[in-house]
């Protein structure tokens, strides 16, 4: 029979770490955060309801250190499209989780996170379908309103800061990287990272006039010309404009690139769905059958 002066002792350790392990998972925990002022403003997700981000403190010696991660999610370029994407999280900030897990560059684990752990951390939500771009659908409004928000909250007095983002909202962050260095001034280093979202233009590939044209869909529905750089739109069809590879080199502010070289997305919707003039979903269910072979 088992000895119950040892069993109650060994319990009551494990309660004690229980407690401790969730007081620490709770910490790292973070809630969604509203602009107060957006909907006044017009800064509203495909739905009409309100953008969103998650934001973390910084502390010690990264009390004065910004980085701002923008969510992808693809676009939509008709009403149809639009309409179908309010249902989901790509559309809306009704559906968000209430609270966020930080992981990756935004992790407070200096082990897995040493250069940002105690920045400043702000994942913003994506609802716009268009990079973060769009005049009609306003997702470049609801930049706007969350830098906004974010430099009431101290990021007007960044030393240093980085702009970042994956795949559409890497994009949206290689398009916004001088407006966001214009709106700190004071800082002494801005830098942008866009994470998987150099959309090459492949002019040499099959489907390049699709591409074009889906590209140009997007800016033409969204109304997001406005936002793409005069330096280019005036040398060529401000469709291209997007294309990263026609604006980098008049960005002013250092740019980093995380790109894959062997990019799955591009290479399977970016080419074979546009080119075969079919669906992502059904491009995707050949390219799998393709790869099973």
């Amino acid at each position: 029979m088992a000895d119950h002066r040892f069993i109650r002792p060994l319990i009551v350790c494990f309660l004690m770490m229980m407690m401790m392990s969730s007081q620490v998972c709770a910490s790292d925990w973070t809630n969604i955060i509203i602009p107060e002022s957006a909907i006044s403003k017009g800064a509203v997700c495909l739905d009409g309801s309100p953008p969103a981000y998650y934001f973390r403190n910084g502390s010690g010696d990264g009390v004065d250190n910004w980085l701002i991660y923008m969510e992808g999610g693809g676009w939509c370029i008709s009403n149809k499209g639009c309409l179908e994407r309010t249902k989901i999280y790509t559309g809306t900030s009704t559906l968000k989780p209430k609270r966020m897990y930080f992981t990756d560059i935004l992790s407070e684990d200096q082990t897995i996170n040493p250069d940002f752990y105690n920045w400043n951390r702000v994942f913003v939500a994506y609802c716009d379908s268009s990079s973060y771009l769009g005049m009609l659908n306003p997702g470049s409004r609801i930049f706007d309103s969350v830098m906004e928000d974010l430099l009431a909250k101290g990021m007007k007095n960044a030393k240093n800061a980085i702009l970042s983002g994956g795949s559409a909202g890497g994009l949206g962050t290689i398009l916004h990287c001088d407006g966001f260095r214009s709106l700190i001034p004071k800082a002494s280093r801005v830098k942008c990272i866009s994470d998987a979202g150099f959309f090459i233009h492949a002019k040499k590939l099959h489907g390049a006039q699709e591409r074009e044209r889906f590209f140009a869909d997007m800016i033409a529905y969204h109304g997001a010309t406005k936002h793409l750089p005069a330096s280019c739109t005036t040398k060529m069809n401000p469709s291209l404009c997007i294309f990263p590879e026609n604006i980098v080199k008049d960005i002013q502010t250092p740019l980093f690139f995380l790109e894959s070289a062997f990019d799955g997305h591009q290479e399977f919707w970016f080419t074979l769905a546009i080119a075969m003039d079919t669906s992502w979903t059904t491009a995707g269910a050949l390219t799998r059958q393709h790869c099973e072979k």
